[in-house]
This record gives C-alpha cells, sequence and structure tokens, in this order.
C-alpha cells in the first residue's frame, strides 16, 4: 500500500518526505491527522510589510504562524521544512497571473522571497470527525470547495481583494457543534464566517467552485463556510501583485504542530 493510499498515519516527517519525491495528492486532507497544515504566501521583501499588514488586518482568513527571513526558504519554528519542496504542489503568479503550477519551486525561488505561512482549516477536521461531524469531501475523495466571495477584505498598502472561503456540508443537527468547535481553532481560521443561503455571500453556485471540487450533500446538509487561506491568491490576482509563490489550493504544508498544540 502506497503513502497516498494510508495518508493518515504518516508523520509530518514522513509526509514531507513523499512530497519532495514528486508524489502529489489531489489534497492534504485527512493526512498526518492530528497535524497542523499551512498555507504558504511568498512575496518579494518590498512587498513583505504589504503581507503582513494584509494578514494582520484579516486574522481569519489569514491567521499567521510563522515568518522567514528574506530568501531563507526553510521553515523553523513549526516545522523542520524547505518551503520549495515540501508542499504537494505550487502555484506561481506573475503581475496576478497564474503562470505555473508545479511539484517543486526551486528554480522560481528568489533571494529577496519573505514567506508567510497561515493556519488552515484542515487543521480542525480532526476534532470536526471526532466529534461525529462528517467532512464530505473527505467521505468522497475531493478536494474541499472554495469560493470567492462579494465580501472584500481589509486593503493594505498594494494588497487589495475579496474573502474566500472554504464550505462544508454539515448536517443541520450538528452545525451548533461545528460551531463551537471550530471557534476554538482561531489560528485555523476560527468559526464560520457564515451558515446557509450562499448567496449572501455572492456565491451563485456551490455546484461551480473557484477552487478545489464541488461535493455532494446528503438529505438534511447545510452549507457552512469558513474564511479561506486561497484568499491571498484571489488578493494577489486582484491586485495584480508582480512576483508571487503560493501552495496550490488545498494542497498544504503539514507542519510538525499538534492540533491540540494550535488550539485556543
Amino acid at each position: 500500500m502506497t503513502a497516498l493510499e494510508q495518508p493518515g498515519i504518516l508523520t509530518p516527517s514522513q509526509a514531507r518526505e513523499v512530497f519532495r519525491t514528486g508524489e502529489v495528492p489531489e489534497t492534504t486532507s485527512g493526512w498526518c491527522r492530528g497535524h497542523v497544515q499551512a498555507n504558504l504566501l511568498a512575496v518579494p521583501r518590498d512587498l513583505a510589510f504589504d503581507a503582513l499588514l494584509f494578514a494582520l488586518r484579516n486574522p481569519g482568513p489569514c491567521p499567521l504562524l510563522e515568518v522567514t527571513d528574506p530568501g531563507d526558504p526553510h521553515a523553523r519554528e513549526i516545522a523542520t521544512a524547505d518551503l520549495r519542496t515540501d508542499l504537494p504542489a505550487y502555484r506561481v503568479y506573475e503581475h496576478g497571473r497564474l503562470v505555473a503550477e508545479v511539484p517543486d519551486v526551486t528554480e522560481y525561488w528568489r533571494d529577496d522571497l519573505v514567506a508567510l505561512l497561515l493556519g488552515c482549516s484542515f487543521t480542525f477536521e480532526t476534532a470536526l470527525a471526532t466529534a461525529g461531524v462528517p467532512l464530505r469531501h473527505v467521505e468522497q475523495g475531493r478536494n474541499v470547495p472554495m469560493y470567492v466571495t462579494s465580501r472584500p477584505c481589509r486593503p493594505a498598502g498594494r494588497l487589495a481583494g475579496p474573502l474566500v472561503v472554504s464550505m462544508r456540508p454539515v448536517p443541520a443537527g450538528l452545525v451548533t457543534t461545528a460551531i463551537e468547535i471550530t471557534a476554538g481553532h482561531p489560528l485555523a481560521h476560527g468559526a464560520p464566517v457564515h451558515v446557509g443561503d450562499p448567496a449572501e455571500l455572492g456565491i451563485a453556485s456551490l455546484d461551480r467552485p473557484d477552487f478545489g471540487d464541488a461535493v455532494e450533500f446528503a438529505d438534511g446538509d447545510v452549507p457552512v463556510f469558513w474564511a479561506c487561506g486561497v484568499t491571498p491568491q484571489a488578493v494577489v490576482m486582484a491586485s495584480e501583485a508582480p512576483f508571487v509563490i503560493t501552495h496550490s489550493p488545498g494542497r498544504m504544508l503539514i507542519t510538525d504542530r499538534s492540533d491540540e498544540n494550535l488550539a485556543q
């Protein structure tokens, strides 16, 4: 049985080793259960202050976990990881346009890049599952669906753009449980930003996510929306940032930090 067939039992270091070999899973949801996952945003030094200010002004979608020194491609606080190779897949943007999606960004890394590692909602999924809240995207072997909303984030310098949300169908009787559990994980986006009608977020159809995969609802499920760490990618595109490296949506850095250690 390969690592991609039993990802939940791997240690974070084993998972990162798998990714360094070029193995690219559909999603890291369900990988290394009990460990924090993180979004990546790497920007040139002259944009780093704006990126940091954006994260501080928008802690829901951008909970800050670690920041690297300029040019240093290594995470040191939440993981011992090479940020150029240890995620499953990356996106490279130039002037707001996606120019590459690759399993390794060594050739794109620059000496002036500052990496921001941001919390991810995959972190609280183990707690949801333990409480009996089903994870439909995991059950269906899909990436979590993510949507660009009509809600603007607070701008910071040259960075401005819309909030992105992830959506999980939750049985109506378990919505309160899901809210209470995720509220205890503020560094993994915390409590939902919306429950119910997607039109209130400017989402026209749940069947057409902007990132990730559409998921099927079970009878009695209600759509629940959390702020999402893909927000910086929507902001990068809207702001036409000159050069940025991010994770590929749903394919995160798996850190050495435990979920319980990160929870409030």
